[in-house]
């Protein structure tokens, strides 16, 4: 008995007391979503690409 009331209230829960994003909005998180991974993308690559050339001009002075 547990289980299927469980299951009912997860349905009605779903149903009819959550709020689901519109199409529209929907669209507008993704873009917004995929606009930082590509920044965040960029910041990581230019200091991996800065701390490497750092490291280079490191070796090169000891080595």
């Amino acid at each position: 008995m547990k289980f299927k009331s469980f299951f009912s209230e997860a349905y009605n829960e779903l149903m009819h007391k959550v709020t689901w994003p519109t199409w529209s909005e929907l669209q507008n998180s993704a873009v917004i979503v995929m606009v930082a991974t590509i920044l965040i993308a960029m910041v990581i690559f230019l200091m991996d690409f800065s701390f490497q050339h750092i490291m280079d001009f490191v070796y090169k002075l000891f080595f």
